[in-house]
């Protein structure tokens, strides 16, 4: 980033100086600077082009980054379904009687993606017990994204391992709930690489890859995990993933490089620190520009990470509509996951590892879908914001691919339930769910992207409720499925499925193309339209010069508005041209 005031580098979650229309002089070379009459050395990118800045990065190096996160994002929902067509053999050598226990095998690792997070909030106090777990998510801020993947992953890693050990179901579902804790960290930080190094007009088609992992993964997983079964046993499900998931953490130690900005820029700082310190004259206080005064302190950084996201949830009905559906797409998902074998081993009468590539109709739905939308989402959206937005960009273009979504996955859902309850042809079946697929990836990526662009400075928290919700669905409708499918049979449970998939989603799309920019300018956390970031704002005083030795910046009405508030108010997608650059500074607003 250039200054503070350009915030078109600014990524999801991340905090700004105190006052964020400030402008700062003197920049150096290396890109650090002071404010007149202050203590305190500012350090920055080295210009626009610094290629240290990781919007910066080669095209290649960015996807290198993509590919790997994704990797990531893909392995561990791979081991939330592979099992799926192994449970007989478990339910048989455990003795699991229960359809809910049964059911929970699959399910329990999805539990482990929702708990991660309430369970570093309950234990806020409980410091050392609940350390090493509790910082899975804020300490990204505090270590880098890298760093966190890679360490979550070894924890996944070693429990995903031990589920081929487990003696009992008791071991089992303990330790698939741990391993679905480790492996929750790539999809909570995944979308905030993706933001630290694509601009908005590239987010799309790499939003959507990402994307396609979380749910391309518990697909392609069934399909192995049948034939493994058969093959061999239930164990080497476990033990087959854990080898690809060690090729994946080698990948990642040699090709994922350390994208977030205020890391890299706080790192940049100590070193300045250090050579400071062998300096003649006065030492100054160094800070990078997204650092105020303790705004790095772990507290504060565990303090945002811990309740923003469920106050965004509360308080922002975006939050609340989007968040609901995506729960729903999710929980029709697993429910699909879990459900797939017994309908074609009950019905069609297939065995293990047949029944097990009818999730590939799944797969076909989800891959196509997610192709046709990277081609064109982004394309849609330039076009839109040409003809429809005036060259100002708008979160709600993203919504045009959420149409054809809302109305496939229900379509799919009755066609799938009927076919397969009235004996028709398994190819009718597969039909339906490769709908069902095709209208949940379009769904899913387009809700992602428009939370990712409406909450920019706030993106990972707003996904990070998202997740919550959604992964709480996928561990409960497995649940229920199998006593709804015997109460109801598959057609009317899958008519009851469509039918609230249609309340929630079908308006969704338009209530917020008509009324996503109203939505949007009375939230407090959400980014503002454009013409209102633009208004005028009122004129502060001068701030008084700081005296020699003190490094606390002058005190002003600004500082009494937290960082938030403040950030959420900046013009997201303003880049000031070489004129402004070059001009003498603007006044000072508060």
């Amino acid at each position: 980033m250039t200054s503070p005031t350009d915030s078109t580098q600014t990524l999801p979650g991340e905090r700004l100086p105190e006052s964020a229309n400030e402008t700062m002089h003197n920049k150096n070379n290396r890109g650090d600077y002071e404010e007149p009459g202050s203590s305190v050395l500012w350090v920055d990118w080295e210009g626009p082009d610094d290629l240290q800045n990781p919007k910066n990065w080669a095209f290649r190096k960015k996807w290198m980054a993509t590919t790997i996160v994704s990797l990531f994002t893909f392995i561990s929902p791979v081991s939330s379904s592979m099992v799926a067509p192994a449970t007989s053999q478990v339910v048989e050598e455990f003795a699991v009687t229960s359809s809910a226990l049964q059911a929970m095998v699959t399910s329990v690792f999805v539990l482990g993606y929702a708990l991660g997070p309430l369970v570093r909030m309950f234990c806020e106090d409980m410091q050392s017990f609940t350390y090493p777990i509790k910082i899975l998510g804020p300490m990204s801020e505090l270590w880098g994204r890298s760093r966190v993947l890679q360490t979550s992953n070894l924890f996944y890693l070693a429990w995903n391992t031990a589920c081929g050990f487990a003696q009992n179901k008791e071991q089992l579902i303990a330790f698939r709930f741990l391993s679905g804790l480790g492996g929750s960290a790539p999809l909570a930080i995944g979308g905030g690489v993706l933001g630290d190094i694509w601009s908005v007009e590239e987010r799309g088609k790499a939003s959507a890859i990402y994307s396609l992992a979380p749910l391309l993964g518990p697909v392609i997983g069934p399909v192995c995990g049948g034939w493994i079964a058969e093959r061999s046993t239930w164990r080497w499900v476990f033990w087959s993933t854990s080898i690809v998931d060690v090729m994946i953490q080698a990948a990642g130690l040699i090709f994922l490089k350390e994208s977030f900005a205020p890391y890299l820029l706080e790192q940049k700082a100590k070193s300045i620190r250090a050579t400071m310190d062998l300096e003649n004259g006065p030492v100054k206080e160094v800070r990078s520009v997204f650092e105020s005064k303790g705004s790095r302190h772990w507290k504060d950084i565990f303090g945002r990470a811990l309740t923003r996201p469920f106050a965004l949830f509360v308080h922002e009905p975006i939050m609340q509509l989007l968040g609901l559906y995506m729960a729903l797409i999710y929980g029709i998902f697993y429910l699909f996951l879990t459900t797939i074998p017994a309908i074609f081993a009950r019905i069609y009468h297939q065995d293990v590892g047949i029944s097990g590539l009818n999730y590939i109709a799944l797969g076909i739905g989800l891959t196509g879908a997610s192709q046709i939308n990277a081609r064109y989402m982004d394309r849609i959206y330039i076009w839109l914001r040409e003809n429809r937005g005036n060259g100002v960009d708008e979160p709600e273009f993203r919504l045009p691919s959420m149409v054809p979504g809302t109305i496939a996955m229900p379509i799919g859902l009755l066609i799938t339930g009927w076919a397969a309850q009235s004996h028709v042809h398994w190819a009718v079946t597969d039909f339906g769910i490769i709908l069902v697929g095709g209208g949940m990836i379009l769904n899913f990526q387009a809700i992602q992207v428009y939370i990712l662009d409406t909450f920019t400075l706030h993106a990972a928290s707003a996904l990070a409720a998202a997740s919550f919700l959604r992964s709480l669905a996928g561990f409960g409708f497995p649940l229920f499925a199998p006593a709804m499918y015997e109460k109801l049979g598959y057609g009317q449970g899958d008519t009851i499925l469509a039918c609230v998939s249609i309340a929630l989603g079908c308006p969704a799309p338009f209530i917020f193309w008509f009324y996503g920019k109203k939505i949007r300018s009375m939230s407090k956390y959400a980014r503002k339209p454009q013409n209102q970031q633009g208004q005028a704002q009122p004129k502060k005083e001068a701030p008084a010069a700081v005296q020699p030795g003190n490094s606390e910046r002058p005190s002003n009405e600004t500082e009494k508005v937290s960082s938030d508030r403040v950030a959420s108010d900046i013009v997201i997608q303003h880049r000031p041209s070489d004129a402004e650059k070059s001009s003498p500074p603007p006044p000072n607003n508060a």
